[in-house]
């Protein structure tokens, strides 16, 4: 493999090549486009448009396009895009993974391919993290273009519907992803067409693509609303769990399932994360639930929430999955180390171990509407993105998102030495060696970043630094509030840094220290609020005094701190630039690459070296027999670190191990999320058809008439002719419904002559009829919205029955398995019949309420009005009418009625 990439060059080498030509057109240009005045470099726009509406193509304008944001650029924001960022933008226009190093520019890389993408009028989605990236981005690069003539648009939390709309409306918008898949779904909920925001799915730039279509992927996007109220289960589960014996195994095997004799009620399995009661745990639950057997179809709800009081005690474990603050458990995301806000575990664990943590038990909710991350960002007919890491999971990327990956060189040669793992026999050993190794660096001065993979790792070293009196900085998601100040700072001279893995993603380490994050306090220190200091260090126009004021006190304050750290900047060089350590090795080799990666920024000086023991979870649960047998052997003493070409092996291939299983993971709930998505389409685009004004009365008609058919379809069941009580029977189910009582009257000569084809022409005549005068009586207009209305509210009441019951078939079916049955293709099928009973479901519920809608009069509105205690307060301004409420007060029974009608309090309301 070595031979071959040498001789023809990786797949990125090859790709590139063909790429280099049009960086030379467009870099051929910069002369001719820097002798533009700004109006005739902002006019380019709208001749670019008029070339694309003439027939040419996107691909046909890319030099002159990516020619004018570079100089726009270069204007407005003072940044040039250097050659490689001009690749970068070229690789994310042809729909592509750009992997670009920390510190490259990514930002102003989506400025290219967002300018030339939105030339089209189809919107351009840039999609980002969190609210204040997407904010700071919308200011910052949307400068450019809008000094080009385009509207930029920003999509966060806490914007109404009509600032939602303006934003998507715009030619570029910045946003975060939940945001965006929300509104999706929300949009998907509306009743009318206005109410909807999005306005399509054109082209997604998406930052930070590994942690977004990767990380978050597992995780369904879900609107959730109230449920059944949490039930007294969950805190008599905890009660009865509370008491049990757990025995934690590295894997379960059947011998272990099948045991009687275990001295344990329960067993925790480490690799899969899996709990389950063992047979001595059953008659336990039995006896304290007074039930005969557990495992009965009438028992499993009782055995669902045992099932996760236990997966709640052993599996889930406090600072590492969750934490708890302000009295609420709140997850933490096992790759970046942040608290998740907001997120749930679902189908009740998060319940369970609230009972577990004995804070509130927050009442269960119901889905009202839900999609994967996968399946939303294939909504889009163009998807990029851009990472610092994407290789390692190319595989996932073409398979799941069908993207390739081209990894872009960097402007300054990488000067970064990645040094060897270090392996220790034990835990105690490698910290030693850890504090060592941060001892050495900190004596000459060597900022160090130290990484760790949970909350609880990272407060125990911190205070084992505590102990040998090494200042630091502790950084993990129970402080995350300083997280982009505490890792700006962490390349000053001497500094320590002990944070989770990932902490501080997206803020830059510059050595010497981060100007910004000084000039800041200094603004904090003049008495600014943190609100005008946000807005004087972002990018918005404003003519407000405070924030100008603001803005140049903090230039001034920026100038000063970088002569201070460019001096410092020179220490930090010379002592070796930024170490990075990791005392752990991560599941996936890209969330090590992106520790790595927070060293040598654009050419700096830097180390990084992981220390490992054989008893880190990586090593004990997915090394294999081979280290296990390796750990009893070894006769080392714990500080002496161990060297073998094996070992380095074993650390690689199982974390390709672990990376496999949870693609294989992520791969099955998306297999069973397609399933669901087809059902998605087929409800989303027939309800969008609806909201842009379709006529539905055929369809109405052919619901009217299939509903008939099949009521006596069933009337009749095998019989040709039906006797006087089946016919009442069958009459029972119609009149009334889809025509008045007593509108078809039949003796019983003619009920033995007929057919069912007879009836169903009868009925379905009977049926036209009584549909035609009650639309005769409220008019054909408000006949048509009723239809419109009364048919998307059905579908969504049935939509989200569909869901939950999806779920609960997700949950059972999987227990297929053990049978023999592939639990997807039994899904597939069962979940076929049920989309096909929700269909003819919503069918005639739909023409069951059109059939029995009445609409009130403004008389007997009035009337519930005054029942309500309400009355009406007109203005003779014309102002909409004021509720007021009523003047508790006797009134005779020949009184004026206070409903204002005129008549007598005996003959009106009072009758």
């Amino acid at each position: 493999m070595g031979l071959f990439r040498k001789v023809f060059g990786t797949y990125s080498d090859r790709e590139l090549k063909q790429i280099y030509p049009i960086v030379d057109k467009i870099e051929a240009m910069a002369d001719e486009y820097h002798g533009l005045t700004d109006a005739q470099l902002s006019a380019k726009t709208a001749q670019f448009k008029e070339r694309l509406q003439n027939g040419e193509t996107l691909d046909d304008i890319l030099p002159e396009a990516f020619a004018t944001v570079r100089e726009a650029a270069d204007r407005v924001l003072g940044l040039r895009p250097y050659r490689v960022q001009l690749v970068g933008g070229i690789v994310l226009h042809q729909g592509r993974i750009a992997e670009m190093k920390t510190g490259e520019g990514k930002t102003l890389v989506a400025t290219l391919p967002a300018y030339l993408n939105a030339l089209s009028g189809n919107g351009v989605h840039i999609v980002t993290v969190n609210d204040y990236l997407a904010k700071r981005d919308s200011e910052w690069m949307g400068k450019v273009h809008r000094f080009l003539g385009l509207k930029v648009g920003l999509i966060i939390h806490g914007l109404d519907n009509k600032q939602r709309k303006a934003a998507y409306d715009a030619d570029i918008t910045y946003g975060t992803n939940n945001e965006m898949g929300f509104d999706y779904l929300r949009d998907n909920m509306a009743i009318y067409a206005q109410e909807q925001v999005q306005r399509g799915h054109s082209f997604a730039i998406v930052d930070e693509v590994d942690s977004i279509l990767i990380d978050e992927a597992r995780t369904p996007l879900i609107i959730s609303g109230m449920g059944d109220k949490s039930t007294q289960l969950y805190d008599m589960a905890e009660m009865f769990v509370a008491r049990l014996k757990k025995q934690v195994v590295t894997e379960v095997d059947n011998k272990e399932e099948e045991a009687s004799d275990i001295d344990a009620d329960y067993i925790v399995d480490e690799k899969a994360r899996t709990a389950m009661l063992t047979a001595r745990g059953i008659s336990k639950a039995e006896e304290f639930f007074h039930v005969d057997n557990l495992s009965d179809p009438e028992n499993s709800t009782l055995a669902h929430h045992v099932n996760q009081a236990i997966k709640a005690h052993g599996v889930m474990k406090k600072d590492i999955d969750y934490v708890v603050k302000d009295g609420e458990v709140i997850i933490v995301d096992e790759f970046t180390g942040r608290l998740m806000f907001g997120r749930r575990y679902s189908e009740g664990l998060h319940q369970a171990i609230e009972a577990k943590e004995h804070v509130t038990v927050a009442r269960e909710s119901k889905t009202l509407a839900t999609i994967t991350f996968q399946n939303y960002f294939r909504l889009y007919r163009k998807l990029s993105g851009m990472t610092g890491t994407a290789l390692t999971e190319q595989e996932e990327f073409a398979t799941i998102y069908n993207l390739d990956i081209i990894e872009v060189p960097t402007n300054r040669p990488n000067a970064r030495v990645d040094n060897q793992d270090v392996v220790y026999k034990t835990e105690n050993g490698k910290y030693r060696a850890v504090i060592n190794q941060i001892k050495e660096c900190h004596a000459k001065g060597q900022p160090v970043l130290v990484g760790t993979v949970s909350i609880e790792k990272n407060e125990n070293l911190s205070k084992m630094l505590v102990k040998e009196g090494i200042p630091h900085n502790l950084l993990n998601a129970k402080n995350h509030e300083k997280e982009a100040e505490i890792v700006a700072q962490a390349g000053k001279f001497g500094a320590v840094t002990v944070a989770t893995n990932m902490a501080g993603r997206g803020t830059d380490i510059m050595l010497g220290g981060n100007a910004e994050y000084l000039s800041k306090a200094d603004l904090r220190k003049a008495g600014f609020s943190d609100e005008v200091i946000a807005d004087a260090t972002g990018y918005a126009e404003t003519d407000n005094e405070e924030i100008l004021e603001a803005r140049k006190l903090y230039s001034e304050r920026m100038a000063a701190h970088k002569q201070d750290i460019d001096a410092e900047a020179d220490q930090v060089r010379a002592a070796g630039g930024l170490f990075i350590i990791g005392t752990e090795r991560h599941d996936s080799r890209r969330i090590d690459n992106q520790l790595r990666g927070r060293a040598g920024r654009q050419g700096d000086p830097g180390e990084t070296r992981f220390y490992i023991s054989l008893e880190d979870d990586l090593m004990r649960l997915f090394g294999g027999e081979r280290i296990q047998a390796m750990m009893e052997k070894v006769d080392l003493d714990e500080d002496t670190p161990i060297e073998s070409k094996m070992l380095t092996r074993a650390i690689e291939n199982a974390q390709t191990t672990v990376e496999s299983r949870n693609f294989q993971s992520r791969k099955s709930v998306l297999e069973y999320d397609d399933v669901m998505n087809k059902q998605r389409e087929i409800i989303y685009s027939q309800r969008q058809k609806v909201l842009d004004g379709m006529d539905i009365q055929p369809i109405i008609q052919g619901m009217v008439s299939t509903a008939i058919e099949n009521h006596v379809n069933h009337a009749f069941g095998e019989q040709t002719a039906l006797d006087i009580a089946g016919y009442r029977e069958m009459l029972r189910s119609l009149e009334g419904t889809y025509f008045p009582k007593y509108a078809v009257k039949l003796s019983e000569e003619e009920i033995a002559d007929k057919t069912a084809q007879d009836f169903i022409e009868l009925f379905q005549s009977e049926a036209v009829k009584y549909y035609e005068q009650k639309e005769q009586e409220i008019t054909s207009p408000i006949m048509r919205e009723l239809e419109r209305v009364v048919m998307l509210r059905v579908v969504d009441e049935y939509w989200m029955e569909h869901i939950d019951a999806m779920d609960d078939l997700k949950q059972g079916i999987r227990l297929r398995a053990y049978g023999n049955v592939d639990p997807v293709i039994a899904y597939k099928q069962e979940s076929l019949s049920m989309f096909e009973e929700m269909i003819a479901a919503i069918q005639e519920e739909t023409v069951r309420r059109l059939y029995s809608v009445r609409l009130k009069s403004n008389e007997e509105v009035k009337r519930e009005r005054v029942a309500k205690g309400m009355v009406e307060n007109v203005g003779g301004d014309g102002t909409a009418p004021k509720k007021q409420p009523r003047k508790v007060q006797k009134i005779g029974r020949n009184d004026p009625c206070p409903c204002g009608s005129g008549k007598k309090y005996k003959n009106c309301c009072g009758r």
